[in-house]
């Protein structure tokens, strides 16, 4: 523990210097505004047409059982209307506005859809070349000349890369608050949630829901991201020990990544598919009620899943790491 210390913050440092955690905010300082300002604009041109949200919800639910006798539209988009229609309905019956204009149901609504695409990308930038950037560098040399043994090395960029992914989610959802809390307003913390919706087929029991304040669920929702996030950090790690590229690093998890969310939407008839890690991504749609990916899976399913690729991937990183000749 004495030898690890100074290599984290050597590591950190290193991470530092690159400037990838600016890029990160950078983005994020960019992209956040744009969605903001489209969400107002969406926000103003609902009160306009449905003064009252019990009129614009009662309109969204028509909208969707209209769709329901199209024939054009494929029976799994037409499960997940089912099921909308079912869940909007039970918060209009409860009187609780799942939209409420405000900065932290943006925040919660950004941070859900970001988590299988956005989020992961964001960690490739900082996991991707920890090991094949310092190869490419040759600063891996240098480092492996130190009277320190290989395992610790690479358990010090393991630590640093979770302190990133854990600073990255933790910066989102700050940028997300401030800067739409300049048009939302600040409040909606103790707005109701409801959470527990269970999806059986195309009907939903609401047996075992129940409403928690929104602070309650960004912080369950938060905790799944960073999960999530962390699944997809160590095994960019392990690609980026096996590959000696930092591009070809990049692209691999990239691909992987993408490919996941095309099989999440196009191929929910391969149940194989849900043992595959990038399916099981969306950990916060079981906290909605979202229907899964792939029928029967559960949020103890994608957690397990997610855990095992993970420990795979720690493993097969220490294994290859300190055997693998890489000063050649």
């Amino acid at each position: 523990m004495r030898n690890l210390l100074p290599l984290i913050q050597n590591e950190t440092l290193k991470v530092w210097k690159k400037k990838r955690f600016y890029v990160i905010l950078l983005i994020l300082s960019v992209l956040i505004p744009i969605f903001t300002y489209a969400q107002m604009t969406i926000a103003r041109n609902n009160e306009d047409n449905f003064p009252d949200w019990r009129n614009q919800l009662q309109q969204q639910i028509t909208d969707y059982e209209n769709t329901l006798s199209s024939d054009r539209i494929p029976e799994e988009w037409k499960k997940f209307r089912r099921i909308m229609v079912q869940q909007l309905t039970y918060y209009l019956e409860q009187d609780v506005n799942p939209n409420a204009p405000n900065a932290v149901t943006f925040t919660r609504n950004f941070m859900n859809n970001s988590v299988t695409l956005f989020i992961p990308l964001l960690v490739l930038a900082v996991a991707s070349d920890l090991v094949s950037g310092e190869r490419s560098s040759g600063t891996i040399k240098m480092l492996l000349t130190r009277p320190v043994r290989r395992w610790k090395i690479l358990l010090s960029k393991l630590i640093t890369l979770i302190l990133y992914i854990s600073l990255t989610i933790v910066s989102a959802v700050l940028l997300c608050y401030l800067i739409s809390g300049l048009f939302f307003g600040y409040g909606g913390w103790q707005l109701p949630i409801f959470t527990g919706f269970v999806i059986q087929g195309s009907d939903v029991d609401t047996s075992f829901v129940r409403p928690v304040p929104q602070w309650l669920y960004m912080l369950m929702q938060s905790g799944l991201i960073w999960f999530s996030a962390v699944s997809v950090g160590l095994l960019a790690l392990t690609v980026s020990v096996l590959v000696r590229s930092t591009a070809a690093s990049i692209v691999t998890m990239m691909a992987t990544i993408i490919a996941g969310t095309i099989l999440s939407n196009m191929a929910s008839s391969w149940t194989s598919a849900k043992y595959i890690f990038a399916v099981n991504l969306q950990l916060t749609g079981y906290l909605d009620g979202s229907p899964p990916p792939i029928e029967g899976m559960t949020l103890l399913f994608s957690i397990l899943v997610l855990a095992a690729w993970s420990i795979a991937a720690v493993i097969v990183s220490f294994a290859v790491f300190t055997k693998q000749d890489i000063l050649n």
